[in-house]
């Protein structure tokens, strides 16, 4: 069976036309443009200026801000597009620390789980571990780098450092915190299951049909260095009827009819400290979601259904009217205000574009301070 069609032979849901291809491009503008507009008004102050004086009230407002944005997903894929989304496993508490770990089907399974943070109060304050060079997307690059997400380059030599360096930053208890990896480590396709299983087949270890090994040194880090402050780890596993999305398939609506998410809740006692049973956690994790998987494709669902509710309709609707009229107000101030609010647009761009390329993130100024003081206590 074909691994990448998940169901139902992989045809798509609805054909691609005009009236949808319109539909969708439409978004795709509303979206960016609001996504720009949020980020360079509203970024600055947010990320920026208030960083400089407390890094807590900081996230606190880029959460709130941003999460009005990344709201608009939910609303385009459940209420706009149709697409069912089902949760199962176990129901999840609101607003707790959380690191998650996903499988990785397809390019877009990142933005199934703001379906879920949505639903939690949380999806603003959802972090993901990254490909360094999805930074260099436009607009959708600076959003990454104000949302501090991790940027890795897969080379684990190069990737300890910056990771230990950026979870350090997320270890108060108090700042709002969902951190997403996928230990896989890139999307699944059958050419890299077959890697997978050969690597698995020389070194004695499980052979998986629905996923690709896990690679541990990321999860252990952010478990070594999180472990303190958080709640729990939930450990997700999505899957799709009929073939798996792309991001335009999303953008436009010809698919997935139903993504399928099943959640497990772990608390952090039931996960070793020691690297070498971490790892070994986190590999029988990854055979459970292969069993899952198997199951899924079989019966076509997972076990114990609808643990969610669907999103209200009136609260999607009033948060997309809500960034819309923000939109507005911020596209007037461009247009119609005095040349010195093009000017601010101009400063913040260009600070977004540096700050994103070099992965720069202010300290507040008491740091700076103590900093300058050591610095000259040693000369």
């Amino acid at each position: 069976m074909n691994l990448t069609s998940e169901v139902n032979g992989g045809s798509k849901r609805y054909p691609l036309t005009f009236s949808r291809a319109i539909r969708g491009l439409a978004c795709l503008v509303v979206y960016l443009s609001t996504s720009f507009l949020f980020l360079v008004y509203l970024g600055p102050f947010a990320a920026v200026f208030l960083r400089l004086f407390s890094i807590h009230y900081s996230r606190r407002l880029t959460t709130f801000l941003f999460g009005l944005w990344l709201a608009l997903w939910p609303f385009l894929f459940e209420k706009i597009n149709k697409t069912k989304v089902v949760f199962s496993g176990e129901t999840v508490p609101k607003r707790e620390r959380v690191l998650l770990i996903a499988n990785h089907k397809t390019e877009v399974d990142w933005m199934y789980l703001w379906d879920l943070a949505l639903r939690k109060g949380c999806i603003g304050c959802i972090k993901y571990v990254l490909k360094s060079s999805l930074l260099k997307l436009p607009v959708f690059g600076w959003g990454f780098h104000v949302l501090e997400f991790i940027s890795v380059k897969r080379k684990w030599e190069i990737d300890e450092c910056i990771m230990r360096k950026m979870l350090l930053t997320f270890t108060n208890p108090f700042d709002p915190l969902w951190l997403a990896i996928f230990p896989e480590g890139t999307d699944f396709s059958e050419e890299k299951c077959r890697k997978s299983q050969k690597f698995a087949a020389e070194n004695g270890l499980p052979i998986l049909k629905n996923v690709l090994l896990p690679r541990t040194r990321g999860f252990h880090a952010c478990l070594k260095i999180l472990r303190g402050s958080l709640d729990a780890v939930y450990d997700v596993t999505i899957a799709y009827k009929n073939r798996c999305p792309t991001f335009l398939d999303n953008v436009f609506g010809v698919e997935p009819s139903e993504v399928h998410v099943h959640v497990r809740r772990v608390l952090l006692e039931d996960i070793p400290s020691s690297e070498k049973e971490c790892d070994d956690w986190l590999l029988n994790a990854f055979q459970l979601k292969d069993r899952l998987l198997s199951d899924f494709i079989a019966n076509g669902h997972f076990e114990n259904e609808g643990t969610e509710g669907e999103l209200s309709t009136i609260k999607c609707s009033a948060n997309c009217t809500l960034v819309l009229a923000i939109t507005f107000v911020l596209a007037y101030l461009n247009l119609f205000s005095s040349i010195w609010f093009n000017v601010y647009i101009g400063l913040a761009s260009a600070y977004l574009a540096l700050a994103t390329t070099f992965n720069f993130h202010p300290l507040p100024v008491v740091e700076y301070v103590k900093m300058l003081s050591t610095w000259k206590k040693l000369n």
